[in-house]
């Protein structure tokens, strides 16, 4: 999977990402794959990282042929810049990476910001 980190606005809290997950695993997912990523986040030092939502994708309303993905989860970051150590850390690439490519057979990831109205 190719990360891209175009420009972000730093400085601006939180963030959340969607991950729409579409497995090939998903025993490797739950069971190996979300552990490492903690075990990564904890070695980094970095606080405040929190899944908010997990759930099952019941149907596809408006999507593109092909979008048929498995589940989304919602996780949040203390920052945008938090997310971007985490996902470009060596410690990730060689603990956590191997398993999420075993365990996904496509991943989208979007960067969110909630919007207070």
């Amino acid at each position: 999977m190719n990360i891209t980190f175009p420009d972000i606005e730093t400085g601006q809290g939180p963030v959340l990402m969607l991950n729409m997950v579409k497995f090939k695993d998903k025993q490797i997912y739950y069971e190996q794959y979300i552990p490492a990523f903690g075990q990564v986040v904890q070695q980094l030092g970095i606080e405040g990282v929190s899944v908010k939502l997990v759930s099952k994708v019941v149907a596809n309303i408006v999507a593109d042929e092909g979008d048929d993905w498995d589940e989304i989860v919602l996780v949040e970051y203390p920052s945008a810049e938090a997310f971007k150590t985490i996902a470009q850390s060596e410690v990730y690439h060689q603990i956590a990476n191997p398993l999420r490519e075993a365990a996904t057979a496509e991943l989208k990831l979007l960067m969110t910001r909630k919007i207070d109205f």
